[in-house]
């Protein structure tokens, strides 16, 4: 929806957050975490204030887009007016793309809130994702060794009551965010890159011709370095609080799931699913040679049921927990699930108490799933990249997979649309098809969660997941490892069905009831395009490349391992 800025609302906001409950005695959580620096405890009060706004819809939608009929007027360079091919918003995944347009000979700006630089913690990935960065010149072999901070193997999958399965080459290595950041940061301004940091994001208006980015400074940044090819990290020379306007033939929005487009464009639309996710980095374990991918020690308690991750992160181990849900009022908060996190941590690393762990780092966040997704563009000009676009499946709660699976393909298509002015909402929406591979993990995740007033046998979603992972290592890795590196293809997806219901009929009749009979006719619907697109993939030869593409990718048969 875009509209006039809307007055009024936010007294409503500030006295729903004076209500906000603060625990008068302190928890482990807070214990633990005020010991972490960077003061992780009001972060986490932060997020849980969110969550409890999105859980309560008290936040009305921002109104940061706008349309203009009048033809936009084109800033002369200067430190607070340019005019660029491209404007991306958001730098830690932004930066891929904007360093790749940028290689191609596009004007990039890109505009980044804080300071352009990755976490210290990892993305955990497997090696053949990573291929495209060195495929499309964005990394050198040696840049993409040194951005590797771990490697291990093999990765576990266990369900309580059954037994430990182990796979190879699956999200078996951590790359360091700081260290690939720092390479295409300086990559992007030897191409001549605009990198403005701590610069905040305010407006977009689309105008038949251009699209205007408003920005603001919000504090004396960094000085930053230029590249060799006369790019510029802005901020040392623009005063705080000074407008920025950017002229752009094209903006992509890369802010993630709090990016105000997208939550303007959703409006009040709630989440149809939820992904609620806790952990730390601490050093201190025994055993720090295997990961996790996926693993349970509980069965479902108080209405949810909880999934642990774990990975190796050099001499520390990186642990989370996390649980599917939706957004009703009653959900827990984070600082709830961290409370369980604690209490259940011991057990689930073999420990006898925490005492002998370091915390370096806390980790939290809430991950949004809509299954009006990959979210097309409401306007001209404007397209969804990274979290920002819903291109993970509501399994997954990182975008960066996501970008990577899709990256040449949206490279390719940014490109041709630049080259041939095919800037338009319908050109830009066919490098967000419908992908029924994506839509028929929602039947997944719902099997996976507890509704609000469901009465669920405790041990029923561990004994499901058991007897579908079972059949799916039975069947080979061609059937396992796709569906791990959350890609869905019909074949495998027709296969693990038909065992499953061969050899545990009974868990299958107990389904039904579980996720209700219109999910199931709905979830046929998908599940019928994800034939036709895996039929139209082989038979595409003779089809225009965008659609193939959706095809290819829509079918999941773009996985090459």
């Amino acid at each position: 929806m875009i509209s006039q800025p809307r007055s009024g609302g936010f007294a409503r906001i500030e006295n729903h957050l004076a209500r906000f409950p603060i625990p008068l005695v302190m928890s482990l959580t807070a214990e633990i975490l005020s010991t972490i620096p960077g003061n992780p405890l009001a972060g986490l009060d932060h997020a849980d204030r969110l969550w409890q706004q999105l859980r309560e819809g008290v936040a009305p939608p921002p109104q940061v887009l706008y349309k203009s009929s009048q033809t936009a007027a084109i800033p002369a360079d200067s430190a607070v007016g340019m005019a660029v091919d491209v404007v991306v918003l958001g730098g830690t995944l932004g930066i891929v793309l904007a360093t790749a347009l940028a290689q191609g000979g596009a004007r990039v700006a890109l505009v980044e809130r804080g300071r352009l630089q990755g976490r210290d913690q990892d993305w955990n990935i497997s090696r053949s994702e990573l291929a495209v960065l060195v495929d499309r010149g964005l990394l050198t072999a040696d840049e993409l060794a040194s951005a590797i901070g771990s490697e291990f193997n093999p990765v576990r999958i266990a369900f309580a009551g059954g037994p430990d399965r182990w796979v190879r080459d699956v999200l078996n290595l951590g790359v360091s965010p700081a260290r690939l950041i720092a390479i295409l940061r300086a990559k992007f301004l030897a191409a001549g890159g605009l990198l403005l940091e701590n610069t905040q994001f305010e407006t977009l208006t689309i105008h038949p011709d251009r699209a205007i980015v408003q920005a603001r400074a919000i504090k004396i940044a960094t000085p930053g370095a230029g590249g060799a090819g006369g790019g510029a990290a802005f901020g040392d020379w623009i005063a705080q609080d000074e407008p920025i306007v950017l002229t752009a033939r094209l903006v992509l929005d890369a802010m993630g799931h709090q990016s105000p487009i997208v939550r303007q464009t959703r409006g009040t639309t709630r989440p149809d699913g939820v992904c609620l996710v806790v952990g730390t980095c601490a050093s201190g374990y025994p055993h720090n040679d295997t990961a996790d991918l996926i693993a349970t020690t509980t069965g479902i308690d108080n209405q949810r049921q909880y999934f642990w991750e774990a990975f190796p992160a050099g001499t520390s181990r990186t642990t989370y927990l996390f649980c599917y849900g939706d957004a009703h009022p009653s959900r827990p908060s984070l600082r709830e699930v961290f409370d369980d996190y604690f209490q259940l941590l011991p057990a689930y690393q073999g420990l006898e108490s925490l005492a002998g762990l370091t915390f370096q780092r806390a980790l939290f966040g809430v991950f949004p799933a809509f299954r009006n997704s990959p979210l097309q563009p409401p306007v001209d000009r404007l397209l969804f990249i990274g979290d920002s676009s819903g291109l993970q499946s509501p399994l997954s709660f990182g975008g960066f997979g996501a970008l990577l699976r899709h990256l040449d393909r949206l490279l390719t298509g940014i490109e041709t649309a630049l080259k041939t002015d095919q800037l338009n909402l319908s050109a830009l929406a066919a490098l967000l098809p419908y992908q029924p591979n994506l839509s028929v993990t929602w039947l997944f995740q719902q099997a996976m969660r507890v509704g609000v007033n469901q009465q669920l046998p405790p041990d029923r979603i561990n004994r499901l997941l058991d007897a579908v992972f079972g059949e799916m290592a039975a069947a080979g890795d061609q059937v396992l490892r796709p569906f791990l590196q959350d890609v869905v293809q019909f074949p495998a997806l027709s296969l693990t069905l038909a065992r499953v219901a061969i050899a545990h009929p009974l868990l299958v009749a107990q389904l039904i009831p579980q996720l209700g009979l219109p999910s199931l006719v709905g979830w046929m619907r998908h599940y019928l395009a994800l034939g036709l697109y895996h039929m139209g993939d082989r038979w595409a030869w003779q089809t225009d490349e965008p659609q193939r593409s959706a095809w290819r990718y829509g079918s999941g048969n773009d996985w090459h391992g």
